[in-house]
Formats: C-alpha cells, sequence, structure tokens
C-alpha cells in the first residue's frame, strides 16, 4: 500500500516510520498512517491528507497521594492501635484539628502527660502542627501510626 501526503514538505510522514490504520466509519473508509509525536503534536495522513493534531497533554501526577499509602503502612506495622479504634472512649481523645498525615507520635500507652505536652506532631497544608495535651493525665491509647492520614476529628491518642 502506498501512503502518500498530499504536502511534500521535509515535515512530511515517511511511510517506513508511520504506523497505518484502516477504519470505516458509518459506511466510510480511511487510511490513516501516524508519524512522528513530537512533545504533544502528532504528524497523521488521513486519505491521503496530511494533518497536524495537537494531542491533549497528561495531566501532571499529583506529588502527594497519602491514601494510596495508607494500606501498606497498616499492612506492615502493628494493627494493634487500630483495633482498640472501636472501643476506645474518643471523649477523651486529642483530636486532627484539621486533615493531614501523622509525622511523629511521641508518647505511648502508659506515659503521663502534663498540660501542654507535645503529644503527636501532624502534617497539615506543609507545615508540622505540634498537638498538645488539653489536660494532664495517662495515655491511655494511641489510635493513630506514623504516616498514617487522618481527617479533622479524628482520635489520636487517649488521655484519661
Amino acid at each position: 500500500m502506498e501512503w502518500l501526503c498530499s504536502h511534500h514538505d521535509s515535515s512530511s510522514l515517511n511511510q517506513r516510520d508511520m504506523k497505518e490504520y484502516k477504519y470505516t466509519i458509518n459506511g466510510t473508509k480511511y487510511e490513516v498512517a501516524v508519524g512522528d509525536i513530537e512533545e504533544n503534536i502528532v504528524t497523521v495522513c488521513v486519505n491521503g491528507e496530511e494533518y497536524k493534531v495537537e494531542m491533549e497533554k497528561e495531566a501532571e501526577p499529583e506529588k502527594k497521594k497519602p491514601v494510596l499509602g495508607k494500606p501498606a503502612v497498616a499492612a506492615t506495622t502493628d494493627d494493634a492501635p487500630t483495633a482498640n479504634k472501636a472501643a476506645v472512649n474518643k471523649n477523651n481523645a486529642i483530636k486532627a484539628p484539621l486533615p493531614g498525615v501523622i509525622t511523629d507520635i511521641l508518647v505511648a500507652v502508659g506515659d503521663e502527660v502534663k498540660v501542654g505536652d507535645t503529644v503527636v506532631v501532624l502534617e497539615a497544608m506543609k507545615m508540622a502542627n505540634n498537638l498538645q495535651a488539653e489536660k494532664a493525665g495517662k495515655v491511655t491509647a494511641v489510635c493513630v501510626k506514623i504516616g498514617e492520614s487522618v481527617m479533622e476529628d479524628d482520635a489520636l491518642v487517649v488521655i484519661e
């Protein structure tokens, strides 16, 4: 089969570099040859006519997808704290003030804390937020893990 496009300049399709396709759309036959793709412009020959076709650029992948990493973190670490989430008295919990990712946990179950002690570090909007104990007491549950994504009002640490 001979693919000839009507524009024979230096940018015309070279037959050996083309991928050739035949389509029939609504009874009309089309012979299509796809040439080089440079950035987002592809050279296409349809029934002997050469076209420069601009393709949509691919969307940039989002840099931060904490939800994707969450199952892997849970699968590779001790699941005991999350198993206890349902049984925890969340009335006494320090809760996330906004959505974010837990970057550090500074207390463990059994620790005594004073008002103002930092218990969890939450990264939100590219800032580290030190979450502090609002009352003195004993840590009875740690409901999150480092690397876990949390939503606003999620229980983080319970102090009783």
